[in-house]
């Protein structure tokens, strides 16, 4: 037990200066580059943190689906799956939602909304169905085929709005407007908060309490941890287990798709999302795959996606940098899980105490587990 804890206390230590490593070099990069670091800082806690209104209606509204997503990608990386496809996932889920409120009309809310959430849901699932069909029965990484197929998704997508989805007049590729009983409501008037985060908040600590405390979230992390000896030893079904996190996974990331159209577009588009799915990958990671530590790692990418903006608009800086920060942040921390691991273990080629393994060497091993 003592062990865990100073494992747990030792991950909580390497994430924080990660964070201030990457925060300085943001600093260092903006300074090089000619602009005003303190005044892009400013901006970005004004963008993120700075009122009540731009925490609740931009921070926690970006953060929605990178929570969502996050858990999903998590859940899949903690059975080993190396589930890069969350972007596609989110757009089929957008778009498959958007095509059930069209198909079914200005019915009651309770019937549409739900159904447009469940949609959202089976179409993330199916589209990362397809890539564990290629993983099981064709020995395709999971790693190639969820990228392509993310961009099968963006393509598809662009072919809906200009097409069976496009509004009436056919003139704006985009699909109609969802009618109002298939919007999520507002958590509080005046903001543009919805019912999604909260919906994402009751996910959470489910999820955490089902890896923890249940039999199928423990062979899901048994199998994560080593699948040979889970098999061999446990008597799991590794493949089954896997399988079935993996489409979770893509479950959870069509909801995250759903739940963006219902809440924050009301429309799909091309330009739906900004690249949620991927920095959900990051999210996850700073989360330590931890579905309680993903809550506030979303939140803070959500705060860093909203205050990006602000800094583009107040102090001239585009807000890609952001992006290459957390670019930054997932090489900085895997070279810090690296680095923890082989102090832990000196004279030993790695440990399983702090990384996620797999019985192939070949497979790379994830960062957070505990």
């Amino acid at each position: 037990m003592l062990r865990i804890q100073r494992a747990s206390c030792s991950g909580v230590l390497i994430t924080l200066a990660v964070l201030f490593v990457s925060l300085a070099l943001l600093a260092g990069v903006l300074h090089l580059a000619g602009y005003d670091a303190e005044r892009a800082f400013v901006a970005l806690w004004r963008g993120s943190f700075g009122t009540t209104n731009a925490f609740v209606s931009a921070t926690l509204v970006r953060a929605t689906p990178l929570l969502l997503a996050g858990l999903g990608v998590a859940l899949a990386f903690r059975a080993g799956i190396w589930n890069i496809g969350a972007e596609g996932q989110l757009l089929a889920g957008a778009a498959a939602g958007t095509a059930l409120a069209a198909l079914i009309g200005d019915l009651p809310r309770l019937l549409v909304l739900p159904a447009v959430l469940l949609a959202g849901v089976l179409a993330g699932t199916l589209w990362a169905s397809i890539a564990e069909v290629l993983r099981r029965r064709r020995g395709v990484l999971e790693v190639i085929s969820t990228i392509m197929l993310n961009f099968v998704a963006l393509h598809l997508v662009g072919v809906l709005v200009q097409g069976p989805l496009q509004e009436p007049l056919g003139i704006y590729p985009q699909s109609a407007p969802l009618a109002e009983s298939a919007r999520l409501p507002r958590l509080l008037p005046g903001t543009r908060l919805h019912a999604g985060f909260a919906v994402a908040l009751v996910i959470a600590p489910l999820l955490w309490w089902w890896l923890r405390s249940t039999a199928a979230g423990f062979r899901l992390r048994a199998v994560g941890a080593n699948p040979d000896a889970a098999r061999v030893a446990g008597r799991i079904d590794a493949a089954a287990v896997a399988g079935f996190a993996f489409l979770a996974s893509g479950g959870l990331a069509g909801l995250a798709g759903a739940v963006e159209v219902s809440g924050v577009t009301f429309a799909l588009y091309e330009s739906l999302s900004p690249g949620y799915g991927y920095t959900a990958i990051v999210v996850a990671l700073l989360g330590r795959l931890d579905p309680l530590a993903i809550v506030p790692s979303a939140i803070l990418f959500g705060a860093l996606e909203s205050g990006a903006l602000a800094m583009q608009r107040e102090a001239g800086i585009p807000s890609v940098v952001v992006t290459a920060i957390e670019a930054v942040l997932v090489l900085a921390l895997l070279l810090a899980e690296r680095w923890r691991a082989m102090r832990s273990a000196p004279g030993q080629r790695d440990t399983g105490d702090t990384a996620l393994s797999s019985g192939d060497p070949s497979r790379p091993r994830m960062p957070g587990i505990a």
